[in-house]
C-alpha cells in the first residue's frame, strides 16, 4: 500500500494538470504582458536588478503558455474553438500578439538582441491576422448573437492593445535597421492609426453599455482596466515615432498630429485611472465584492505598468521634463500590483495542485 500513494499522488497532480489546461483563461497570457511591461518601467527607470529578473522570469511564463495552449488546441480542441469563437472570451486571445511583442521590447531593451526580437515580430504579426480575421469574421458571420450588454466587455480593447503592441515593437526594431527603417516605420505608424480608430469604435460601445445597461459588482471584472491600458500603449507608440522622426521624413510632416494626438491618448488615459478607481471601490467596498485570485487581475496589473512606461517615453520623446515624477511614483503601484497578482497565483497553483 505505501508503494501505491506516489502513484495515487501522481495520478491526482495529472488530473489537476489537465483540469486547467482544459479551463485555461484565452486572455492569460495577460501575465507576460504585465511582467513585461512592468520589467520595461523598471529598466527604463534604472531599477535594473528588477528589470533582468523580471525578464528571464517571463521568458519561463511564455514558455510555459505556449506550451499550455498548444495542449489545450490539441486536447481540447472544442473548448479552445468555442472560446475563440465567444464574444465574451475571444479578444482574450490577443493577449498572445501583445505578449509577445512586449517580449521582443524586453529582448532589445536589455539584452540588445535585436534577432529574437524580429523573430518575435514576425509571430506577433501572424498571430495578429490569424486572431484578428478569424474572430471579427466569426463575429459578424455567426447566427446566434449576445445581446450587447451580454457580449462586449472591457477585453474587447485588447484588439486594440495588441495592434499597439506591434506598432511599438516596431518601432524599437526600427531603430536598428538601415534598408528596413523606413518601411518599419510605416507600419508602425499605420498601425498606431488603426489601433486609434479601433478605441474610438470599441469605446464608443463599452461607454453605451456602462451608461445605458444595468451594471452589476460582478460585470466590472478586472480587464475594464484596459480602457486606461490601451491608451497607455498607443501614447508609448506615438512617443516611439515622434522619436523616430529623424529617420523617416514622412513622420516629420506628421509630427504635430504625432504630438497633439500622443497627448490625447495620454489625457484619456489619465482621465480613466480616478474613474476606474472608484468603480473599485464602489465593487469592493460598497457592494462587498469579495477579492479572490483570479487570472484576469492580470489585466489590471499591466495597464498600471504601461503606464508608467508610456507617460517616461512621452517625457522623453517632447522634453515634458515636470513628468517624469510621475513613472517615479507610479512604477512601486505597478509593482505591488504585479506582486499581489503574483502571489495570488502561486497560492491558486498550490491550492490546486497540493491542496486538493
Amino acid at each position: 500500500m505505501g508503494q501505491q500513494q506516489p502513484s495515487i499522488t501522481n495520478h491526482a497532480g495529472m488530473n489537476a494538470i489537465h483540469k486547467m489546461i482544459e479551463e485555461l483563461p484565452p486572455s492569460y497570457f495577460a501575465l507576460v504582458m504585465a511582467t513585461g511591461v512592468n520589467s520595461v518601467a523598471c529598466y527604463l527607470l534604472g531599477m535594473e536588478f528588477i528589470s533582468i529578473g523580471m525578464f528571464w522570469l517571463n521568458i519561463v511564463f511564455y514558455l510555459i503558455l505556449c506550451t499550455a495552449f498548444i495542449l489545450r488546441f490539441t486536447w481540447y480542441t472544442q473548448e479552445f474553438l468555442a472560446d475563440l469563437f465567444d464574444h465574451a472570451k475571444g479578444p482574450g486571445f490577443f493577449t498572445i500578439v501583445a505578449a509577445t511583442c512586449i517580449l521582443g521590447v524586453q529582448f532589445i531593451l536589455i539584452q540588445n538582441n535585436h534577432t529574437v526580437a524580429l523573430l518575435l515580430w514576425f509571430v506577433g504579426v501572424i498571430f495578429w491576422l490569424l486572431i484578428t480575421y478569424t474572430i471579427f469574421t466569426t463575429f459578424t458571420i455567426k447566427e446566434n448573437k449576445p445581446t450587447l450588454a451580454e457580449g462586449i466587455n472591457g477585453a474587447w480593447l485588447l484588439a486594440v492593445v495588441s495592434t499597439q503592441a506591434l506598432a511599438v515593437l516596431s518601432a524599437k526594431l526600427s531603430m536598428n535597421m538601415v534598408e528596413y527603417k523606413l518601411i518599419m516605420n510605416f507600419f508602425a505608424f499605420s498601425m498606431w492609426l488603426w489601433g486609434g480608430m479601433q478605441y474610438i469604435w470599441m469605446m464608443s460601445l463599452i461607454f453605451y453599455r456602462y451608461t445605458f445597461f444595468k451594471f452589476s459588482p460582478d460585470d466590472l471584472s478586472p480587464p475594464y482596466w484596459i480602457n486606461m491600458g490601451a491608451m497607455a500603449i498607443s501614447t508609448m507608440a506615438g512617443s516611439l515615432l515622434i522619436i523616430n522622426t529623424p529617420h523617416a521624413p514622412f513622420l516629420l510632416s506628421t509630427l504635430a498630429f504625432l504630438k497633439g494626438f500622443s497627448i490625447f491618448y495620454w489625457a484619456t488615459g489619465t482621465w480613466w485611472i480616478p474613474m476606474l478607481v472608484i468603480l473599485a471601490v464602489w465593487r469592493h467596498v460598497y457592494k462587498r465584492f469579495p477579492i479572490s485570485y483570479d487570472p484576469l487581475y492580470w489585466g489590471a496589473v499591466f495597464p498600471l505598468g504601461m503606464y508608467t512606461v508610456c507617460t517616461f517615453e512621452m517625457a522623453e520623446a517632447m522634453s515634458l521634463d515636470f513628468l517624469f515624477p510621475l513613472p517615479k511614483y507610479f512604477i512601486y503601484l505597478a509593482l505591488i500590483a504585479w506582486a499581489l497578482a503574483f502571489i495570488g497565483l502561486l497560492h491558486s497553483l498550490i491550492k490546486r495542485l497540493w491542496l486538493r
